[in-house]
């Protein structure tokens, strides 16, 4: 739909930081993190350090808000908890046909396993099935599960369905919680952090993992107006590198950039709100990329420090966090960092920092060599 502008009418994120969008940018402005030590958790012999949520608090929730809460996973409860909260504040009706939702997840149900091979929430489809029905909708919803990407591969999956008239509204479900198979399986790579972890800080030794839900309610729209935020670019590549590292040239990342920059300027860019991981790898490839882009003078932040690695949640729940962080004027922290610990020094900061222009570019990495990137704009002329 040529001219056709996408915008984004509501969100909300759901972590252990707070209920909505605004309770978390609240909680990160002010520099308060949920990462803990768990001692003992999901039965594992080793101690971990991750962002949790509270089981009965969001079981609590769960009786009061959520209809036939026994049905449900607690993934899926905290996806059905999120996209209400999002939809309330605006008025799309969830069960209209020309409705598409989009689940971004790395791992759905897969705690489900050790019950029964033979168990169907098991599946991303149908679990993501199950959600789109509880709020009336029969469209069949999209799942997109590429490793870290996927968050924003979400955005960008609705962004074109959207482009090409297939829906009218799309709402954007990223979601990911934690396990005793998921956190083995990081401690196996020796990827984790004892204490919270330091994006980007020379003393930086590994990541922590976290639990989110993140909602954003993706619609067409015919003009601008300067109070909304628009789509403006997006991008995604596989430098088919690794199963697990990074391309030491930041060679995905790099082209994801380069792609976003023809069509954003960079004298427009607030920030990069980058993955930021805290390995040794990962941020080391992102300072590259960032480099070979011309961007290294661009304020960057990364937001682990505050939740963790999120996962399927990751990418929209930091590109909400950073359209609160223009819609004040800021760029928000990034916990943890310190010193320099990359080879190009990034405009990287512990602390909030103002900011005036009204265009920011979000970007992950992840297994297998896939890279992406979103770019959105606040109101006015493109």
């Amino acid at each position: 739909m040529e001219g056709t502008l996408i915008t984004c009418l509501a969100d909300n994120i759901l972590s252990p930081l707070g209920a909505t969008s605004d309770d978390n940018f609240a909680a990160v402005s002010e520099g308060r993190s949920m990462l803990r030590r768990h001692d003992g958790a999901f039965g594992l012999p080793e101690p971990f350090c991750a962002s949790l949520f509270d089981r009965e608090m969001i079981r609590g929730l769960a009786q009061t808000y959520v209809r036939g809460f026994e049905s449900y996973t607690f993934f899926e409860t905290l996806c059905i908890l999120s996209a209400m909260k999002a939809l309330e504040s605006c008025s799309v009706d969830s069960a209209a046909d020309d409705v598409l939702f989009v689940f971004s997840t790395t791992k759905g149900n897969v705690d489900c396993l050790s019950a029964s091979l033979d168990d169907s929430r098991c599946y991303l489809a149908d679990s993501a099935l199950r959600v789109a029905r509880y709020f009336g909708n029969t469209v069949t919803p999209l799942v997109v599960s590429n490793a870290c990407v996927s968050g924003v591969c979400a955005q960008i999956a609705a962004v074109r369905s959207l482009l090409a008239g297939r829906c009218r509204h799309a709402v954007v479900v990223g979601c990911d919680v934690l396990s005793g198979f998921i956190v083995s399986g990081f401690q196996s790579f020796k990827a984790l952090s004892p204490e919270p972890c330091r994006p980007y800080d020379r003393d930086r030794v590994g990541l922590n993992l976290g639990e989110a839900a993140a909602t954003m309610v993706l619609a067409a729209a015919d003009s601008r107006s300067d109070h909304k935020w628009y789509y403006a670019a997006s991008s995604n590549h596989n430098d088919a590198n690794h199963i697990s590292g990074p391309s030491r040239t930041g060679e995905g990342a790099y082209r994801v950039l380069s792609d976003i920059l023809r069509s954003v300027s960079r004298e427009e860019i607030a920030f990069v709100n980058a993955h930021g991981t805290a390995t040794a790898y990962n941020d080391e490839m992102e300072s590259i990329a960032l480099h070979r882009a011309g961007l290294d003078d661009i304020p960057v932040n990364g937001l682990k420090g505050f939740y963790g690695h999120t996962l399927g949640a990751a990418g929209v729940a930091e590109t909400i966090l950073s359209m609160k962080a223009i819609d004040c004027g800021v760029v928000l922290p990034t916990k943890g960092y310190s010193a320099q610990g990359t080879t190009y020094a990034l405009s990287i900061s512990p602390d909030v920092r103002p900011v005036s222009r009204r265009s920011f570019i979000k970007i992950l990495s992840g297994f297998g060599g896939s890279n992406a990137g979103i770019a959105y704009r606040k109101g006015g002329d493109a």
